[in-house]
Protein backbone atom coordinates (compact mmCIF):
# COMPACT_ATOMS: atom_id res chain seq x y z
CA UNK A 1 0.00 0.00 0.00
CA UNK A 2 2.83 2.37 0.86
CA UNK A 3 4.49 1.68 -2.51
CA UNK A 4 1.27 2.54 -4.33
CA UNK A 5 0.99 5.87 -2.48
CA UNK A 6 4.60 6.73 -3.30
CA UNK A 7 4.00 5.88 -6.98
CA UNK A 8 0.89 8.10 -7.13
CA UNK A 9 2.80 10.96 -5.50
CA UNK A 10 5.66 10.64 -7.98
CA UNK A 11 3.26 10.66 -10.95
CA UNK A 12 1.52 13.74 -9.56
CA UNK A 13 4.77 15.61 -8.97
CA UNK A 14 6.01 14.71 -12.44
CA UNK A 15 2.79 16.04 -13.96
CA UNK A 16 3.12 19.43 -12.25
CA UNK A 17 6.86 19.66 -12.93
CA UNK A 18 6.20 20.30 -16.63
CA UNK A 19 4.59 23.63 -15.74
CA UNK A 20 6.57 26.73 -14.85
CA UNK A 21 3.43 28.18 -13.27
CA UNK A 22 -0.27 27.34 -13.01
CA UNK A 23 -3.39 27.88 -10.89
CA UNK A 24 -5.65 25.33 -9.22
CA UNK A 25 -9.42 25.81 -9.09
CA UNK A 26 -11.40 24.79 -5.97
CA UNK A 27 -12.52 21.71 -7.94
CA UNK A 28 -8.91 20.70 -8.45
CA UNK A 29 -8.67 21.68 -12.11
CA UNK A 30 -5.25 22.84 -13.33
CA UNK A 31 -5.62 26.16 -15.18
CA UNK A 32 -3.48 28.95 -16.63
CA UNK A 33 -0.50 26.68 -17.24
CA UNK A 34 2.78 28.07 -18.56
CA UNK A 35 5.25 25.43 -19.71
CA UNK A 36 9.01 25.47 -19.31
CA UNK A 37 9.33 27.34 -22.63
CA UNK A 38 7.10 30.16 -21.30
CA UNK A 39 4.17 29.16 -23.54
CA UNK A 40 0.54 29.13 -22.42
CA UNK A 41 -1.05 25.68 -22.66
CA UNK A 42 -4.48 24.16 -21.98
CA UNK A 43 -7.50 25.82 -20.32
CA UNK A 44 -7.08 29.47 -19.37
CA UNK A 45 -9.06 32.32 -17.87
CA UNK A 46 -8.34 36.05 -18.23
CA UNK A 47 -9.88 38.94 -16.31
CA UNK A 48 -9.86 42.54 -17.55
CA UNK A 49 -11.00 45.28 -15.19
CA UNK A 50 -13.08 48.31 -16.20
CA UNK A 51 -10.79 50.97 -17.68
CA UNK A 52 -11.69 54.54 -18.72
CA UNK A 53 -15.38 53.73 -19.02
CA UNK A 54 -14.87 50.53 -21.00
CA UNK A 55 -16.65 47.65 -19.22
CA UNK A 56 -14.46 44.93 -17.80
CA UNK A 57 -14.92 41.27 -18.69
CA UNK A 58 -13.59 37.77 -18.21
CA UNK A 59 -12.83 35.21 -20.91
CA UNK A 60 -12.15 31.49 -20.85
CA UNK A 61 -10.86 29.07 -23.45
CA UNK A 62 -7.81 27.05 -24.52
CA UNK A 63 -4.24 27.81 -25.55
CA UNK A 64 -2.04 25.66 -27.73
CA UNK A 65 1.62 26.71 -27.81
CA UNK A 66 0.79 30.26 -26.68
CA UNK A 67 -1.99 30.71 -29.25
CA UNK A 68 -5.73 30.81 -28.61
CA UNK A 69 -7.45 27.81 -30.15
CA UNK A 70 -11.10 26.85 -30.57
CA UNK A 71 -14.02 28.44 -28.73
CA UNK A 72 -13.49 31.26 -26.22
CA UNK A 73 -16.34 32.64 -24.13
CA UNK A 74 -16.57 36.16 -22.74
CA UNK A 75 -18.49 37.16 -19.60
CA UNK A 76 -19.33 40.44 -17.95
CA UNK A 77 -17.82 40.91 -14.49
CA UNK A 78 -21.25 40.00 -13.10
CA UNK A 79 -21.14 36.64 -14.90
CA UNK A 80 -23.37 37.22 -17.95
CA UNK A 81 -22.35 35.71 -21.29
CA UNK A 82 -21.50 38.61 -23.62
CA UNK A 83 -19.51 36.97 -26.40
CA UNK A 84 -18.47 33.72 -28.09
CA UNK A 85 -15.34 33.85 -30.25
CA UNK A 86 -13.58 31.17 -32.29
CA UNK A 87 -9.83 31.03 -32.87
CA UNK A 88 -7.28 29.23 -35.04
CA UNK A 89 -3.52 29.74 -34.78
CA UNK A 90 -4.21 32.51 -32.24
CA UNK A 91 -6.41 34.54 -34.62
CA UNK A 92 -10.18 34.87 -34.87
CA UNK A 93 -11.59 32.32 -37.30
CA UNK A 94 -15.17 31.61 -38.32
CA UNK A 95 -18.20 33.10 -36.56
CA UNK A 96 -17.89 35.37 -33.51
CA UNK A 97 -21.05 36.52 -31.68
CA UNK A 98 -21.55 39.32 -29.17
CA UNK A 99 -24.55 39.81 -26.87
CA UNK A 100 -26.12 42.51 -24.76
CA UNK A 101 -26.28 42.21 -20.97
CA UNK A 102 -29.79 40.79 -21.46
CA UNK A 103 -28.61 38.01 -23.77
CA UNK A 104 -29.77 39.58 -27.06
CA UNK A 105 -27.52 39.13 -30.12
CA UNK A 106 -25.97 42.50 -31.02
CA UNK A 107 -23.25 41.66 -33.56
CA UNK A 108 -22.18 38.64 -35.59
CA UNK A 109 -18.77 38.67 -37.27
CA UNK A 110 -17.08 36.34 -39.77
CA UNK A 111 -13.29 35.94 -39.82
CA UNK A 112 -10.61 34.01 -41.70
CA UNK A 113 -7.40 33.15 -39.87
CA UNK A 114 -4.11 32.90 -41.76
CA UNK A 115 -1.40 30.46 -40.73
CA UNK A 116 1.21 32.66 -38.96
CA UNK A 117 3.92 30.09 -39.72
CA UNK A 118 3.66 30.91 -43.44
CA UNK A 119 4.63 34.13 -45.19
CA UNK A 120 1.89 33.48 -47.75
CA UNK A 121 -1.26 31.42 -47.37
CA UNK A 122 -3.26 29.81 -50.17
CA UNK A 123 -7.02 29.93 -49.67
CA UNK A 124 -9.99 28.63 -51.63
CA UNK A 125 -12.84 31.16 -51.54
CA UNK A 126 -16.31 31.27 -53.04
CA UNK A 127 -16.89 33.69 -55.88
CA UNK A 128 -19.71 35.99 -54.71
CA UNK A 129 -20.67 36.69 -58.34
CA UNK A 130 -21.06 32.98 -59.19
CA UNK A 131 -22.84 30.71 -56.75
CA UNK A 132 -21.05 27.43 -56.00
CA UNK A 133 -18.02 28.69 -57.92
CA UNK A 134 -14.66 28.82 -56.16
CA UNK A 135 -11.27 30.34 -56.83
CA UNK A 136 -7.80 29.99 -55.32
CA UNK A 137 -6.25 33.10 -53.80
CA UNK A 138 -2.70 33.60 -52.51
CA UNK A 139 -2.67 36.01 -49.54
CA UNK A 140 0.36 37.63 -47.91
CA UNK A 141 0.30 37.03 -44.17
CA UNK A 142 0.16 40.37 -42.36
CA UNK A 143 -0.03 38.77 -38.91
CA UNK A 144 -3.76 39.20 -38.35
CA UNK A 145 -7.08 37.59 -39.22
CA UNK A 146 -9.09 38.92 -42.17
CA UNK A 147 -12.74 39.90 -42.20
CA UNK A 148 -14.31 37.24 -44.40
CA UNK A 149 -18.04 36.66 -44.82
CA UNK A 150 -21.11 38.53 -43.55
CA UNK A 151 -20.99 40.95 -40.63
CA UNK A 152 -24.48 41.41 -39.18
CA UNK A 153 -25.59 44.25 -36.91
CA UNK A 154 -28.77 44.07 -34.82
CA UNK A 155 -31.01 46.73 -33.32
CA UNK A 156 -30.48 47.16 -29.58
CA UNK A 157 -34.18 47.70 -28.89
CA UNK A 158 -36.03 45.02 -30.85
CA UNK A 159 -33.30 42.67 -32.10
CA UNK A 160 -34.02 43.28 -35.79
CA UNK A 161 -31.21 43.00 -38.34
CA UNK A 162 -30.27 46.57 -39.29
CA UNK A 163 -27.17 46.22 -41.46
CA UNK A 164 -25.16 43.53 -43.22
CA UNK A 165 -21.63 44.00 -44.52
CA UNK A 166 -20.09 41.38 -46.83
CA UNK A 167 -16.31 40.90 -46.76
CA UNK A 168 -14.00 38.76 -48.87
CA UNK A 169 -10.47 38.48 -47.47
CA UNK A 170 -10.68 41.81 -45.67
CA UNK A 171 -12.34 43.83 -48.44
CA UNK A 172 -15.96 44.97 -48.23
CA UNK A 173 -18.03 43.81 -51.21
CA UNK A 174 -21.15 45.90 -50.57
CA UNK A 175 -21.87 49.38 -49.24
CA UNK A 176 -22.86 48.14 -45.78
CA UNK A 177 -26.22 49.91 -45.96
CA UNK A 178 -29.12 48.92 -43.78
CA UNK A 179 -30.68 45.57 -44.55
CA UNK A 180 -34.05 47.02 -43.66
CA UNK A 181 -35.45 49.88 -41.65
CA UNK A 182 -35.50 49.13 -37.91
CA UNK A 183 -38.93 48.17 -36.66
CA UNK A 184 -40.57 50.53 -34.21
CA UNK A 185 -42.82 47.79 -32.90
CA UNK A 186 -41.71 46.15 -29.67
CA UNK A 187 -41.59 42.38 -29.75
CA UNK A 188 -40.45 39.50 -27.65
CA UNK A 189 -36.92 38.40 -28.57
CA UNK A 190 -35.88 34.78 -28.30
CA UNK A 191 -32.45 34.44 -26.73
CA UNK A 192 -29.75 32.80 -28.89
CA UNK A 193 -29.01 29.11 -28.30
CA UNK A 194 -25.54 29.88 -26.88
CA UNK A 195 -27.04 32.08 -24.16
CA UNK A 196 -29.82 29.58 -23.30
CA UNK A 197 -27.25 26.75 -23.05
CA UNK A 198 -25.01 28.87 -20.82
CA UNK A 199 -27.85 29.91 -18.50
CA UNK A 200 -29.07 26.30 -18.22
CA UNK A 201 -25.60 24.93 -17.51
CA UNK A 202 -24.73 27.61 -14.94
CA UNK A 203 -28.11 27.98 -13.23
CA UNK A 204 -27.61 28.37 -9.48
CA UNK A 205 -23.81 28.38 -9.68
CA UNK A 206 -21.68 30.98 -7.94
CA UNK A 207 -18.42 32.39 -9.24
CA UNK A 208 -15.34 30.91 -7.57
CA UNK A 209 -11.81 32.14 -7.07
CA UNK A 210 -8.60 30.41 -8.02
CA UNK A 211 -5.54 29.85 -5.87
CA UNK A 212 -2.10 30.46 -7.27
CA UNK A 213 0.06 27.40 -7.82
CA UNK A 214 3.16 29.11 -9.18
CA UNK A 215 6.31 27.00 -8.99
CA UNK A 216 8.60 29.92 -9.62
CA UNK A 217 10.48 31.10 -12.65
Amino acid sequence: MRCILVLVLLISLNGYSQWKSYTISPRGDTLNCIDQKDKKQGPWTHRYETVRGEPGYEEEGFYKDNRKEGEWRMFSLSGDLVGVENYKWGFKDGICKYYSMHGDLRLEQSWKALNPDKEYDTLVVEDIDKLESYRTVVVKNEGAALKHGPWKYYNAEDGSLTRTEIYVLGKMQNDGMATKAPSTEKKTIDKPKEVLDFEKKNSGKKKVKLRDGSTGG
